[in-house]
């Protein structure tokens, strides 16, 4: 713990490990990536939206890749022709899926005007926009965000998405999950649960927003 009361939780190694975990996670889950459609809550729940949909595209387009057949694998130097030129294939369909943002639709949503604070007139909101590009009926939806809390952003946010219609389901992702809910909100997918008090914050910072990746706590 630093002077100040800030102490550091997770750092970068164990930020990508979450979030490669995760995106395992999701995919055994939802065995592959069919109907599948990543949504990132703005604006960090964007960027690790953005890490996880790699993760899952490098894993699925590496592990969907046929196998040799059963009389190849008994020739061993057919076998070790044929495996270094399956494995280039995967490498090199993993790096298109990872380029062109793969086969699974991605979206962001700002839940800034779904907010259930807006009419205590707290502060003057700030829009920057949801762009939802694909048709959200009958999609499984990965919500994507930083920190689970009191789950009213989450409530928020599918708010957003139902305006854009029904989705068949809809999964949350979290990097942390702090506790003290007050809504019946519930991650599928966590990277960490670290217990805190309400006087604490925990702050997340990413190297695309913060130049650094790390979750601290303060007070």
């Amino acid at each position: 713990m630093s002077a100040n009361g800030t102490r550091q939780v997770m750092d970068a190694v164990g930020i990508h490990r979450a979030l490669v975990r995760i995106a395992h996670e999701i995919l055994e889950h939802n065995k592959g990536t069919e109907h599948l459609a990543l949504v990132g809550i703005r604006s960090r729940g964007v960027y690790l939206a953005q890490r996880i949909l790699a993760s899952a595209s490098r894993t699925e387009a590496v592990t969907a890749w046929p196998e040799p057949r059963l009389e190849d694998r008994f020739d061993h130097e057919l076998c070790c022709r044929l495996g270094d030129a399956i494995f280039a294939q995967r490498i090199r369909k993993a790096i298109d899926e990872i380029e062109t943002g793969g086969s699974i639709p991605f979206g962001v949503v700002d839940i800034t005007l779904y907010r259930d604070d807006l009419d205590r007139g707290l502060q003057t909101p700030v829009v920057h926009g949801t762009d939802i590009p694909f048709a959200v009926e009958g999609k499984r939806i990965l919500l994507v965000d930083d920190v689970l809390f009191t789950g009213r952003t989450i409530r928020a946010a599918m708010d957003a998405l139902v305006d854009f219609g029904r989705p068949q389901s809809i999964q949350l992702a979290v990097l942390v999950d702090r506790g003290h809910r007050e809504l019946p909100i519930r991650a599928d997918y966590v990277g960490k649960n670290i217990p805190t008090s309400r006087r604490e914050q925990v702050q997340v910072r990413l190297a695309e927003s913060d130049g650094v990746d790390e979750v601290v706590i303060e007070g």
